[in-house]
């Protein structure tokens, strides 16, 4: 164990605990907080120190200093990140397929049991190809359940997310995560699903959860596999 220090002129924003491997922890502030709480996302393994509106900094990183062991033990439990090139697994729409080299053809093409990707800069095309095949199944999704329920949807927006699956905006933009393309396609359809609801009923209430039952009955049990498995589509790295 060592000292921590500043990361820059952040403020209160990053610090470090020195080791191996050294260990990026965020600092937050939170006005609602009454006492200091780390938190690791189990997404990607950002470690997030929270502490009250006016505690000193110096409190904050003796926390961090005594929590050094547990915040390392956590992050050691965590399983691999899986890298994606020429011979990794990943899953596609629910199915494991293997990644092999190409041959004549500079497209990432789909087989039964693989996906033919030209081996330079595998992960990359990997990724272009699934975030296309996502906007394809997430537009045609949307689509079909605002149809039902009469809705209009704003403009449709892929991106990376750490912490949602989807939202959707007072305007009714919705965003997804394109590794949704990744989980079976009925879950997929579910964040559709609930993205659409909030179309017509912009909170959590028990009439959006009766839309979202109406446009998708087994939608618990989409949920849950979300919370068991959703983590491990976020270790799948593709080069960056």
């Amino acid at each position: 164990m060592g000292a921590v220090c500043a990361v820059g002129d952040v403020g209160m924003d990053d610090a470090r605990l020195p080791g191996d491997p050294p260990l990026e922890v965020t600092l937050r502030r939170s006005a609602r907080a009454r006492r200091m709480s780390l938190r690791i996302s189990r997404f990607d393994g950002r470690v997030t120190l929270t502490l009250p509106l006016h505690a000193p900094r110096s409190e904050g990183l003796a926390f961090l200093r005594d929590k050094e062991s547990w915040i390392r033990e956590h992050l050691r439990a965590r399983p691999a990140e899986l890298r994606v090139g020429i011979g990794a697994e990943i899953p596609v729409e629910g199915v494991v397929l293997r990644l092999v080299p190409g041959t004549g053809h500079a497209a990432v093409r789909r087989g039964p049991g693989r996906l033919e990707v030209p081996a330079a800069q595998a992960g990359a095309r990997v990724r272009a190809y699934l975030k296309t095949l996502a906007r394809e199944r997430l537009s045609a999704a949307v689509t079909r359940h605002a149809d039902h329920l009469g809705a209009v949807p704003g403009r449709l927006t892929l991106r990376d997310t750490r912490s949602r699956w989807g939202s959707c905006s007072s305007r009714g933009d919705l965003m997804f995560s394109w590794r949704l393309v990744m989980a079976p396609p009925a879950v997929l359809d579910y964040v559709a699903a609930h993205e659409v609801a909030h179309l017509k009923e912009m909170n959590h209430s028990p009439a959006f959860w009766a839309l979202v039952a109406r446009l998708c009955p087994d939608h618990a049990e989409h949920r849950i596999w979300l919370r068991e498995n959703g983590a491990g589509l976020y270790r799948i790295r593709f080069g960056d």
